[in-house]
């Protein structure tokens, strides 16, 4: 087990954010989605906890067949897919992944989401966190992210927002802008394999780095799209974007609830889940590579997981 916090921060509020976050998703997902791939939805719906009280739970499918290579489809089942479980209780949300085909693998992140500009050096204080775990800052605008998702129009460094006037972000920017937020993730990623283990945890951190800065850099340059939204619109864009999505992936659109329990007023709303994974059909390249060796601009993806033990083995 490898547990690592990450803390990205955002030139926005938390109710601006709340809004952001479920529009990216929504927005990512349907365009990363193709003809029987793609992310479903299965059910988007309120949920009452009995420690955290009224929320929103949602559980998607991320289909994932065509995207690995014909090597690795040879040994999994034809429809393959990971789960996503993911808990909204604002400032406190919970997503989970886990992959039937890998009963050993999961991913589990708790999320909490406060106006500063990170440094609450205690969030996560908690009898589940043995000794000390890194703690890593992201910066949407000077952190590199893999070169194939590359967008300018994306790039924070020059993007600037018409409809608030937010942005170019300059070196240092977290230091002197107003507003600010910061999203405080506590990652926790097993992969219970002998010999193993240590090398695949590691990596799958690298790419939920990647996940981390792509997803908050898109939620930031696309703020005109949604800065003006109410949560109903957004809601509304959402479920219209998950029928549409369910409808690429060529399966029947499941009945989606997307009625929230009503909120306390002195509290927020925070997103569903975290972005989509993105995915190569390639082999990873880090089983043979020393664990110091410098990271690459363009890290392997996750979701070829499934190979792992065979590439181990052949070595």
């Amino acid at each position: 087990m490898l547990i690592k916090e990450y803390r990205i921060c955002m030139p926005l509020t938390t109710e601006e954010y709340r809004i952001g976050q479920l529009y990216m998703i929504s927005k990512h997902s349907h365009q990363e989605s193709e003809k029987g791939e793609g992310v479903e939805v299965v059910k988007n719906e309120p949920h009452e906890d009995p420690v955290h009280g009224p929320g929103q739970f949602t559980e998607k499918r991320v289909h994932l067949s065509s995207k690995l290579p014909s090597w690795a489809r040879a040994v999994t089942p034809r429809i393959f897919y990971i789960t996503e479980k993911a808990w909204n209780y604002y400032p406190y949300t919970i997503t989970e992944y886990t992959c039937s085909f890998l009963p050993k693998f999961s991913i589990y992140i708790e999320t909490k989401y406060e106006d500063n500009c990170g440094d609450n050096t205690n969030i996560f204080l908690s009898d589940k966190i043995l000794g000390n775990h890194e703690v890593t800052f992201l910066d949407i605008a000077f952190d590199e992210i893999p070169e194939r998702y590359y967008q300018s129009p994306e790039d924070p460094r020059y993007f600037s927002s018409v409809k608030t006037g937010r942005g170019p972000l300059r070196e240092g920017w977290q230091e002197h802008t107003k507003p600010i937020m910061c999203s405080y993730k506590l990652v926790t990623v097993k992969f219970e394999v002998w010999g193993l283990q240590t090398r695949v945890e590691q990596f799958v951190h690298k790419v939920i780095r990647d996940i981390l800065l792509i997803g908050h850099r898109q939620a930031f340059a696309w703020i005109d799209e949604w800065c003006e939204m109410t949560m109903d619109e957004v809601r509304q864009y959402e479920r219209e974007t998950q029928e549409a999505t369910n409808e690429i992936i060529g399966r029947v659109t499941p009945s989606i609830s997307i009625s929230e329990v009503g909120q306390p007023s002195a509290t927020h709303s925070a997103p569903a889940s975290a972005p989509s994974t993105p995915l190569s059909g390639d082999p990873p390249e880090f089983l043979s590579a020393p664990k110091d060796r410098a990271r690459k601009k363009s890290a392997p993806e996750m979701l070829t997981l499934p190979a792992l033990r065979e590439r181990a083995n052949a070595e």
